[in-house]
């Protein structure tokens, strides 16, 4: 895939700017509710990021900002740059975050906690692993992101998630709930995760998920998944287009 020039992506004041007149335009809207900065590019001082992103917020265009997949020392560095600078303050990160790879447990969660910075956890069912989708780690459905899109999406299939996967299915069906209905629930009920992004392809799952919309887990359940992958850790990389986890 050829790089696309400077100008039309990363986090520069000009492509911010740019993107956010064309997604009012595109939305018909006057104002965007949250606007996020997608990934963390070394090569854009974060201050100019900031800055773009401030003028957007007092000229009405943007109610909130946010990030996502950003190093939580370079949150930590927004966060003080705004309570120095005036600019606008992140109010919310987005993660990769799911049983697979709870890695965000080490830093980003304690940061969020301490600063009053939201999550929103993405990929929660980890592609499909925690659901039965894979029956081994080179076999992907055509209708699997790692087998319709393959690259990175593919190296996030590891036979320790299917494996994993497995033991967590098994556990649903004891407890009363689909695969998917437990992969939300514990990702939602963690420490500082304001929100779960998922995608459904048609109506019947996504009422399959409001019905647990309100469920919190129980010890047992805490409990039997920190046996499968252990507070912070990872059997399955999500991080692996971040560049700065490892």
């Amino acid at each position: 895939v050829p790089e696309l020039p400077p100008n039309v992506q990363g986090n520069s004041r000009l492509n911010i700017i740019r993107a956010c007149e064309l997604s009012l335009k595109s939305l018909k809207t006057d104002y965007i509710d949250l606007f996020q900065v997608h990934r963390y590019y070394p090569e854009y001082h974060i201050e100019e990021t900031l800055g773009a992103l401030t003028d957007l917020v007092r000229q009405g265009k943007v109610r909130y900002a946010g990030c996502s997949t950003f190093p939580p020392y370079i949150l930590m560095k927004a966060i003080m740059l705004s309570e120095m600078k005036q600019f606008v303050r992140f109010a919310v990160e987005e993660s990769p975050y799911n049983l697979l790879d709870r890695r965000i447990e080490n830093e980003l969660v304690p940061l969020a906690l301490e600063h009053g910075i939201g999550i929103f956890a993405w990929s929660p069912l980890a592609h499909g692993m925690l659901v039965g989708l894979y029956q081994n780690e080179k076999d992907y459905p055509k209708s699997s992101r790692a087998g319709a899109r393959g690259s990175f999406y593919a190296e996030r299939i590891t036979k320790e998630g299917i494996n994993v996967g497995k033991k967590f299915i098994d556990f649903a069906k004891i407890i009363g709930l689909t695969p998917a209905q437990l992969s939300i629930i514990w990702t939602k009920n963690q420490p500082a995760i304001t929100s779960v992004l998922v995608g459904t392809r048609n109506l019947k799952h996504l009422e399959e998920l409001l019905k647990i919309s309100e469920t919190n887990l129980s010890e047992e359940v805490k409990i039997f998944c920190n046996k499968l992958v252990s507070p912070g850790n990872f059997v399955a990389n999500f991080h692996n287009t971040s560049g700065w986890i490892k």
